[in-house]
Formats: structure tokens, sequence, C-alpha cells
């Protein structure tokens, strides 16, 4: 079973989605074909799954928008001047419901839902007709992939779209419309935010029953129990709900197969290269809990391309955005995460910027091996053991009887791995979020965190006056000195006007689409 889940190959090609007046919600499986001729065999449920792949590399999601513009609207980085525009709507915070790249994030998660609600409409049937044990087993353990997918293509609706979760409120605030089926016309209206967290949960609960702690994996490119607990545990933490964030961030932590382990900055692999240099720059680690699974002829977008541009003549460096000087402050001499973050380089433009570039999405050295075409594409990591860390160390500062023993201890394991020395941390109650906060920067630095992050936070963080960006060498002028409220409703992204206003839906807008 295990050789038959490992071999299979992502193939298909990604579909882009075309933005009509009609709405995301309606469309089929980018490889429709009519329902009763669809996915009734074996092969047909493994090509189906593997085409739910193909879509989660699209450039609209984990290798492009989905990781990149939550990060870039926030105060990580800086537009440069002479910068091509790109994401310049996103820097400036003129972020409208008509935003191509808001279409694309929501309508390329809904895709996603789609082909998961067309398998496992279908699935029951296909199960019915085998008589072989080991691929019953199979079909059942894809199916908890699914759920995984599923569950994590809401859990991304609801991060970006959405308010931040108040167990207090949370039934009475808006959540996503949830498509439960593939075939049935549903109402195009939104459930509560309640409702939806409780959906993405009855998603997993399905998918941990399913999938196996056998197979997890570091670096899998396919879904695994170990991938349905940290989402999981990001789940709950997004809703505060504490105890299961630190339950089940535990599972990963502690894992009882040892599957997963912090990969260390600090400790030398080959080639010069530390254990952690070497997750970057080959998409090889022992703490990816799961990864978009890369090859030179199947892959999606470039996540470094704004931060280099390197392949615009292949001489100088072009970055569209560079890191925020206070982020670069962040990290101590001893850190050893900035070396394998941040280089220094002349850029290219007639004002000659020297600055440290963001050259963690340089991209993975075997593909540039193979050709200079493949200069900023690395694979992209939605689940790394560090965020699991740093999910547990806050869920003990929050609980209603703390343990900042045990949050402190969850850090210093961390920074253990990335400092040469100095690593130790000792939080209270007075320094806890910043504190944590500062560490989700050092670590999480442009993996799609920092927007949801501020959100969550809302008022417990900087006094709950937001953020605030002060110029620096040669970054473009407007934007560079923006102060944004913790209450700014741009926290919550626009509902795509044309799902609004599409024949027959009851959408219900954000205040950001105001």
């Amino acid at each position: 079973m295990k050789n038959t889940l490992y071999n299979i190959k992502v193939t298909l090609a990604i579909v882009l989605a075309w933005f009509t007046m009609s709405s995301c919600l309606d469309k089929e499986p980018s490889s429709a074909i009519p329902i009763n001729k669809a996915m009734q065999t074996y092969e047909d449920a493994e090509q189906t799954v593997t085409g739910i792949y193909a879509l989660l590399k699209s450039s609209s999601l984990f290798s492009g928008y989905l990781t990149l513009l939550p990060d870039i609207q926030t105060d990580l980085v800086y537009a440069v001047d002479g910068y091509t525009n790109v994401y310049g709507n996103f820097w400036q915070w003129d972020i409208r419901p008509t935003n191509a790249e808001i279409e694309s994030v929501y309508a390329g998660l809904y895709s996603v839902i789609s082909n998961c609600n067309f398998y496992l409409e279908n699935i029951g049937k296909v199960v019915a007709k085998q008589t072989d044990d080991e691929r019953i087993t199979t079909l059942e353990y894809y199916t908890g992939e699914v759920y995984t997918i599923r569950a994590l293509a809401y859990s991304e609706l609801l991060k970006n779209f959405c308010k931040a979760y108040d167990p207090a409120t949370a039934a009475n605030e808006l959540g996503v419309v949830l498509r439960k089926k593939y075939s049935e016309k549903e109402p195009a209206r939104r459930a509560s935010l309640y409702d939806s967290y409780q959906f993405v949960l009855g998603d997993l609960a399905k998918a941990e029953e399913l999938l196996d702690e056998e197979y997890d994996s570091y670096s899998s490119y396919y879904i695994t129990k170990g991938v349905a607990h940290a989402l999981h545990a990001r789940v709950a933490l997004n809703m505060q709900d504490w105890d299961n964030a630190i339950k089940y961030s535990s599972k990963l932590i502690d894992h009882k197969n040892n599957a997963y382990s912090l990969s260390a900055a600090n400790v030398a692999y080959t080639g010069g290269l530390s254990f952690f240099d070497y997750m970057w720059q080959y998409d090889l680690g022992t703490e990816v809990i799961w990864q978009l699974g890369f090859t030179t002829t199947s892959y999606g977008g470039a996540l470094g391309q704004v931060f280099l541009n390197f392949n615009n003549d292949y001489t100088y460096y072009y970055p569209d955005y560079v890191p925020a000087q206070w982020v670069l402050d962040l990290y101590s001499s001893s850190d050893m995460r900035y070396r394998a973050y941040f280089a220094d380089f002349t850029t290219g433009y007639d004002h000659n910027l020297t600055w440290p570039l963001l050259v963690k999405y340089y991209g993975n050295q075997e593909f540039m091996s193979v050709s200079p075409q493949y200069c900023h594409i690395t694979m992209p990591k939605p689940f790394r053991l560090a965020e699991q860390y740093l999910i547990r160390a806050e869920a003990y500062c929050r609980k209603a009887e703390p343990n900042y023993a045990l949050a402190s201890k969850d850090l210093a394991a961390l920074r253990d791995t990335r400092f040469v020395s100095g690593g130790s941390v000792a939080l209270t109650e007075a320094n806890c979020i910043q504190a944590i906060a500062e560490e989700r920067v050092r670590e999480l630095y442009m993996e799609g965190f920092r927007l949801n992050d501020l959100k969550r936070w809302g008022k417990l963080y900087n006094n709950g006056e937001g953020f605030e960006r002060k110029p620096q060498s040669n970054t473009l002028e407007e934007g560079s000195s923006l102060k944004i409220k913790a209450d700014h409703p741009l926290f919550v992204w626009p509902i795509p006007q044309h799902e609004i206003e599409a024949p027959g839906s009851e959408v219900q807008p954000n205040e950001s689409n105001k």
C-alpha cells in the first residue's frame, strides 16, 4: 500500500480559471466529464486524486498569491523604487473586490473544493466494485487525503475572507459558503463562522479516522495523518481552542514514530550547508510535514521571483520587494536563520540599492542545475514542525491558566536548533505575545502567516495600534509611511464582486467590500 500511495506521479496540467460574472462556486472540476461516466474505476479515483494535487500547485495558491500576498500586505517588506508594480495594490492597501488576485485565490480554493466534492460523491460506488482488500484500503486512504485537502481549502478561505474567530460571537459572524455536494444545487449563502469552522473540524475528524500514522514521513509530497494533525492544531489556534491546539501540535512534536524533527540551522550537513539551509535549497528537510511536489516538468509559481528577479538578465537582481529593516534587526548575530534567508546584493537599478535580499526562495538547486529557467522555483511548504512549536507555545500562554514555563521550553527547543548560542527565552504574561510574534516573524518570514497573526491577536498586539511602516532607502514613497490600526477592515479580504452579483447569489459582502 505504501508503494502505491507514494508512486503516484502528479502529471496533470494546472488549470487556471477565467473569471466571468458566473460564480466560482458553480464551476465543475477542470477535467469534468459527464457525471454518469466519471470515476467508475480504481484508476479513475486515482486520477481524480492526482488532479486535486495538481490543482494545489497553482500559482494562485501556495506557490504564489496565497503565500505571498498576506505577508506583502503587512509590514514585512518594502516596494523598491522602480519595481514592476506587481502586488502594488496589496502593499498599498488598495484592495478591491474586483482585484484579479483576490478572484484567483477565491476561485482556486473553490476549484479544489469542487474536485474534492466530486471525488467524495463518487468514491462509494468505486469502493463497492472492488474485490481486492489492498485496493479498498488504498481508496480509504485516498479518501482521508481528500477530506484533509477540503478542510485545508476551507481553512484558507476562513483565514483570508473572514474575521478572526471569537468563540463568544462566532455564531453571529459570517463564515464561508459551504459547498458539500458536487452534483446537487446548493444555495450560494454564507454559513456562520461557527458552522464553517465546525465543517472543517468534521472533515478533519473523518480524515484522521482514515489516515494511518504509519505513513507519516518528512518532506512528504502527499497528505498524511501528520498533515491532518498539523492543520487541526492550526485551526484550533485560530479558534482559541488552546487545549486542542496543544493536543494536536503535540502529536507532531512528540510523534510516536519520531517521523519529524527540526532541521538544525547550526549543524553542518553537506557542502557547507546546514540541515536548515539544505531544506530551503534542495527542498528536503526532516521538519517538513508536507510540501507541494514539484518537478522540472510539473511545477507551479516561482515564490522567489518578486524578491530577486535575477532572471531578468541573469546578471543583476531587480527585486520588487526587499525585507523591512525592523525584520532584519530581529535576528541576532548568532541566529543562523539570517544566513539561510538573506544575502547582501547590489541591485541592478539605477539607484544601485545595496540591501539584504530574501534568498529563502532562490530556487531548488537541483532544478537550476538542469536549466536557469527554474530560477526562484521552490517547493511550497505549507506545514513545518517549527510552526507546531510556535502554535503550542502560544496556546500554553493563552490558556485560562497559562503555563509560561512550558511555552518557554517550546520556544527554547526551536531556538536551540537555530542559534549558535544564546537562544534561551523566558516568557511571562507581560512579554509572551510580543516574544511569540517576533519569533513567528523570524521563523515563518514570507510564508503567509503575518496578516492572519495580526488579525488573530487584534488588540493584544502593539496595544491595538496594528503596525506602522517607516520609510527606508530607495523604496517607493507611496505606502512607505502607511499606518494600519488593528481594526482595519482590510485585514479581511473582500469577497469577489462577481460572487455577490452572480445570478441567484445570496453571498453577503464583507465590510472591506464597501
